[in-house]
């Protein structure tokens, strides 16, 4: 598996994949008004410049993808059903950890995600919450100092 960022002129493909396993396994968490609010954030342009994405690929095919806003806000984190769990998940965080500018990262997890950050080392700030028609949990995640040999 090979970890890239993927370039804002070839996002096309790795939009379609999120839109395509949201509706496969979140769309049923939310009313249409959430629905709505998801797929037009996607074809936002502006919104979709803003972010940096990072795509798994295996044997060129692109199998998941994790966008960040500000190298610290996880904004999209999709697999491909046939290869979550598999590491893939993990190895596009860890990608996205390596140029994150600080110790924490956070993300308003989806309903079905929740768990998927839990093993990833997040933890809730506070209950579930609604905006625009979007379920999510506010979480973070802060990475553990190596203690000094000083």
């Amino acid at each position: 598996m090979q970890i890239e960022i993927i370039p804002q002129e070839n996002l096309a493909q790795a939009l379609a994949l999120v839109e395509r396993v949201f509706m496969q396994f979140e769309a049923s968490d939310y009313q249409p008004e959430g629905i709505l609010t998801f797929r037009t954030f996607l074809h936002d342009p502006d919104a979709v410049s803003a972010l940096v994405f990072y795509g798994a690929y295996v044997e060129d095919q692109l199998v998941g993808v994790l966008a960040t806003r500000g190298s610290s806000h996880i904004a999209l984190f999709f697999v491909e059903p046939c290869f979550q769990r598999q590491g893939v998940g993990r190895a596009l965080f860890f990608a996205a950890r390596e140029t994150c500018k600080t110790d924490e990262m956070t993300v308003n997890s989806s309903p079905y995600a929740v768990e998927i950050y839990q093993r990833l080392g997040f933890h809730a700030l506070s209950k579930e919450q609604l905006r625009d028609g979007i379920r999510f949990t506010p979480m973070r995640f802060v990475a553990e100092r190596e203690a000094s040999l000083c």
